[in-house]
């Protein structure tokens, strides 16, 4: 399941630091274990910090280098946030073991194709995995105590998303670090329907759908970038393609701008182009097929 890897900050994140061995790798930087799997925390060459692992790794930790790493598993911001994560995934290690998931052979079909193998976290309640996707299935009656508001009508919940549903309803069936994982992406993905169930009302910055929406509708009548590339023709600059609030609708009128490449820093929701600084730019243009 894509939501394990996944955690957000919270006051009650875990200090138990219960089944972690810590430790200096060879070359100088921070690594843990759990398990049979090492982590790190990998400097970058900016000044900054994530997480990296190593699955079955059991040589001691000052003879790991970086070499044995894979994987951006996000950013870290010091040693303290590095040591937070891994009391955080020793939890729900810990956790996980104690819920006695059974792992089976199956064959079903399911929403996304054949079954590969499924999950049964209760009666009534299956993960199932697919060649290209997989998720959950409810039977009739567990999925009859999915809140209406969110409830799907044949009882498959995908795995990239929907799944968060399945452990909203569901909390005793999953670790701390899913339930507070669930409850950022329906918060994130369906901040109406958690505000009608919860009786709360979203802060900014609260619900990314919500901030999108203000987003949108504050420059709904600005330039925003739809295209960016590296100006061939201006150095430093970057040669941009934005429409009105942008829309990407078929016939939309386009503009291209300049950007200074110093500026040009795109935030969760696209950069907003500002006319009295940004040239309109109808120069020869670095996009291929531009104009043709």
């Amino acid at each position: 399941m894509t939501h394990s890897a996944q955690s957000h900050p919270s006051a009650s994140q875990p200090t138990d630091m219960a089944g972690v061995e810590f430790g200096t790798s060879a070359e100088g930087f921070p690594v843990a274990r759990i398990d049979d799997t090492a982590y790190a925390m990998l400097p970058g060459g900016d000044g900054t910090h994530h997480l990296a692992a190593a699955w079955f790794e059991r040589r001691p930790l000052h003879e790991l280098v970086r070499g044995y790493f894979y994987g951006f598993h996000g950013a870290l911001a010091d040693e303290a946030a590095f040591r937070a994560k891994m009391a955080e995934k020793a939890e729900h290690i810990r956790e996980k073991n104690a819920l006695g998931r059974r792992q089976i052979h199956s064959r079903a079909y399911t929403h996304w194709g054949l079954s590969q193998g499924a999950t049964v976290f209760a009666e009534g309640v299956v993960c199932h995995s697919t060649a290209g996707h997989g998720g959950f299935h409810l039977s009739t009656e567990r999925n009859a105590k999915v809140d209406r508001r969110l409830r799907t009508t044949n009882g498959w919940y995908e795995e990239d998303v929907e799944w968060a549903i399945v452990a909203i309803t569901f909390p005793d069936l999953f670790t701390s670090l899913e339930q507070r994982c669930a409850v950022q992406t329906v918060k994130d993905s369906w901040p109406d329907e958690w505000e009608a169930i919860t009786g709360t009302v979203l802060d900014p910055g609260q619900s990314r759908e919500k901030d999108r929406r203000a987003f949108q509708s504050r420059h709904a009548g600005d330039w925003i970038v739809t295209s960016a590339i590296r100006s061939d023709h201006r150095d430093g600059f970057v040669e941009v393609v934005a429409t009105l609030g942008g829309k990407r609708d078929h016939g939309t009128e386009e503009r291209r701008f300049l950007v200074p490449s110093s500026e040009y820093t795109v935030g969760p929701f696209g950069f907003v182009v500002d006319p009295a600084r940004h040239d309109v730019y109808d120069g020869p243009s670095s996009f291929i097929g531009w104009g043709r």
